[in-house]
């Protein structure tokens, strides 16, 4: 079943040249359960779409639908996650994790419980007085991804979510929110920079091109390992077939692609480095 359908949605703007198109014609489905990664080149419209899908922004043309239904607004069955944590530094962890549900006026006994049993499901209950900054950076994306979860969305929308944090915290949060997500069943759209954190984490991945974006490619990714998580995808062979594909893709777009360093295919050496979670280069892979 489609949690999430995106109907040719078109994005236009005024900009001194005239009329310009950021996102032309793009569809694509999302089932439930689904963990779809977003990848293009820089400034072609990723965030902007995630935030048409949220109902933060209308589209010029073009549907949104969440089980079936047309979604005109915000819709309380998306929970939306940013670059930054956003906690708020006057309030305990507790109290922000609560937050969500009081500005959405969904703060109940069931769902005080719900938050109290997700901070203790994964790690934080014992952290619930202190303040955010007594958390690692690592422990503060939990947080504010437990504050989501409270509210009980059928979607989760991930913008970069993970860029600010150092490259070894960002394995390991990207592990233990897969790990999350899937045991609580979230369907989930993630847009990344990242093309190796697009492959690890992503069921599917939606490739944009230079804008105007439209969809260039929807890539199944199975590495056919029933005990799948972030970090062991980097090492399974078919890593590198995946990297080298959607590579190619973006590489195709020759002017504003965004890629670090190059437009050129990395050389066999390269991308098997990338492929080991302990390579420190965090640019290299990045759009």
């Amino acid at each position: 079943m489609d949690v999430l359908e995106v109907r040719d949605i078109m994005e236009t703007y005024q900009s001194d040249n005239g009329e310009t198109i950021a996102l032309k014609n793009i569809s694509f489905s999302v089932q439930k359960g689904q963990f779809v990664s977003i990848v293009g080149p820089s400034g072609c419209g990723k965030s902007t779409l995630l935030s048409i899908i949220a109902g933060l922004m209308k589209p010029t043309a073009g549907e949104v639908f969440v089980n079936g239904e047309k979604i005109s607004g915000t819709s309380p069955h998306i929970g939306y996650m940013l670059q930054r944590d956003n906690l708020l530094d006057w309030r305990t962890i507790y109290k922000n994790v609560l937050f969500g549900l009081e500005v959405r006026k969904m703060l109940t006994p069931e769902t005080k419980e719900r938050a109290v049993n997700l901070l203790k499901n994964y790690g934080l209950y014992e952290f619930r007085d202190k303040s955010p900054a007594q958390l690692s950076g690592g422990m503060r994306q939990r947080a504010a991804l437990i504050r989501t979860l409270a509210i009980s969305p059928d979607i989760l929308l991930l913008d970069e979510a993970f860029s600010a944090l150092d490259y070894q915290t960002r394995l390991t949060v990207t592990e233990d929110v897969y790990r999350i997500l899937k045991k609580e069943k979230i369907t989930t759209v993630m847009v990344t920079h990242d093309i190796p954190e697009s492959i690890s984490m992503g069921d599917r991945i939606v490739i944009l091109s230079a804008r105007p974006a439209v969809v260039q490619e929807i890539l199944d990714i199975d590495f056919e390992d029933p005990n799948r998580t972030p970090l062991n995808c980097r090492n399974n062979p078919k890593f590198r077939t995946y990297f080298d594909h959607i590579w190619k893709e973006l590489s195709s777009n020759e002017t504003n692609t965004g890629l670090s360093g190059t437009n050129s295919i990395p050389e066999k050496e390269d991308t098997q480095e990338m492929a080991d979670p302990l390579v420190q280069d965090r640019n290299f892979g990045r759009i």
